[in-house]
């Protein structure tokens, strides 16, 4: 299966705000209110996506592993609703309160969020220090579908550990890869 790869924003990139709607809580939350002190992890994520399907469970873990340590984490969903209804904000609300995904999952309609950030896949993984910094965007870890390693988080944990202790990333960044953005 041919995937996307992220485009990489550049490294110390500071974070813009957004207002979204949260398909779980109903509301519109900012990044401003859900920043972590720590860190804040943003993923770029969909319902239909075998590429997120392949890593949803270990973002759960990520999310519960990590948010008693001051990281926030923000799950967003920019793809076109009309040509991709399996990602409707309905359906949203279903995929993360079936899977207990321990963060909000946004939808992004209008998909400016998702330009903000220069994203190009699902899932698409940004580290944003306490500062709203970018200290590290790509993959997850080494797994991919049908290759056989097992989905450990390996590379944003790393990532994560290193922003929570103030600590240079010195490991190479690889990008992520999966389904394109559903662009309209």
């Amino acid at each position: 299966m041919s995937g996307t790869l992220s485009n990489m924003l550049p490294l110390d990139t500071e974070a813009t705000n957004f207002e979204l709607f949260d398909t779980v809580s109903k509301k519109i939350l900012s990044l401003q209110n859900l920043k972590g002190t720590k860190a804040t992890v943003i993923f770029f994520i969909c319902n239909h996506c075998p590429f997120v399907v392949h890593v949803n469970e270990e973002l759960v873990r990520i999310g519960n592993d990590y948010r008693e340590k001051g990281v926030s984490f923000i799950a967003i969903s920019s793809n076109d609703v009309v040509n991709y209804p399996q990602d409707s904000p309905d359906l949203m609300y279903k995929v993360a309160t079936d899977l207990k995904y321990p963060f909000p999952y946004l939808y992004d309609e209008t998909q400016e969020v998702a330009k903000l950030f220069d994203a190009a896949c699902t899932p698409d993984s940004y580290v944003f220090d306490k500062n709203l910094r970018l200290r590290y965007r790509g993959q997850l870890d080494d797994s991919r579908l049908g290759n056989g390693i097992p989905v450990t988080g390996k590379d944003i944990r790393h990532a994560l550990d290193c922003v929570i202790n103030d600590e240079e990333l010195t490991f190479k960044q690889k990008p992520s890869i999966g389904c394109n953005i559903k662009w309209k």
